[in-house]
């Protein structure tokens, strides 16, 4: 498919609100499968240096 200007690619020929949807949904459903698991590594590391220091304070 061509377009004839940059304005014609960002209206995907009268369908943009789908295609950019779909492309906005499908980015943050991947920016979430990355940010999660990170984010729970960090908790469970911050959890685990707390039960360590409480353990070894005794």
């Amino acid at each position: 498919m061509s377009f004839a200007s940059f304005g014609d690619f960002l209206a995907m020929g009268h369908h943009a609100l789908y295609v950019w949807t779909a492309y906005g949904i499908c980015l943050s459903v991947l920016a979430i499968n990355v940010a999660v698991p990170v984010l729970a590594r960090r908790r469970y590391l911050q959890e685990e240096a707390r039960r360590l220091r409480r353990e070894n304070g005794k």
